[in-house]
């Protein structure tokens, strides 16, 4: 199947089966999700897995009680960091030095140049730039999702603030961003057979 056909197929389940997923399903989409393009390569998100079905219950309450929270076979938060710093860039340039084999100070003039980059950054325009991070991330895990006809919605009709605390995520330099519920879809699910709305090529692609 081409990726024009799987965009097709995909659409934002809001009914799943009580079908789960396996472990090696699961885990191929989120490898799809570490090899996802970032500014710099820096990742600074997480994709949080959530299994505990008593939290995915209360998550669904800051989902203003959205079904497919607590229905879904599993649950995703999509958490951006809040204060990419010259830490975050020097984690990064371990790994790479790492991964690459290398001598860390032959990274240093890349280290100097994304930290001479975000060093005029304000921490609010720090916090924007990783959720943007974050979702092209997410395009990724919708892409990749459809591919393997696997359903999900990603959501955003969520209290951020609320979630933040119940996973106590401003201790760990991280805030909301998105949910993303995963599974296969229901039979009884009336989304399913609604006709995708787009723009036409002509108003989404103009020439200049």
């Amino acid at each position: 199947m081409s990726i024009v056909a799987s965009m097709e197929w995909r659409y934002a389940t809001k009914k799943f089966a009580e079908e789960r997923l396996t472990d090696a399903e699961v885990d191929d989409l989120l490898e799809a999700v570490r090899l996802a393009p970032s500014s710099y390569g820096l990742q600074p998100y997480k994709f949080i897995v959530i299994k505990d079905p008593a939290l995915r219950e209360t998550l669904r309450a800051a989902a203003f009680n959205q079904p497919q929270v607590a229905d879904a076979s599993h649950l995703l938060v999509i958490a951006s960091e809040t204060d990419v710093n010259e830490q975050t860039v020097a984690r990064f340039i371990d790994n790479a030095a790492k991964a690459r084999s290398v001598d860390r100070t032959a990274l240093k003039p890349r280290e100097d140049f994304i930290n001479n980059y975000l060093a005029p950054f304000t921490k609010d325009m720090r916090s924007e730039w990783a959720q943007k991070q974050a979702y092209l991330a997410l395009g990724v895990f919708v892409a990749a999702a459809a591919e393997a006809k696997i359903d999900m919605c990603p959501m955003e009709g969520l209290d951020r603030p609320r979630i933040d605390e119940i996973l106590d995520l401003s201790s760990k330099n991280l805030t909301t961003v998105a949910f993303v519920t995963l599974g296969k879809r229901s039979s009884e699910d009336p989304a399913a057979a609604f006709a995708k709305v787009r723009k036409t090529t002509e108003e989404l692609f103009p020439t200049v």
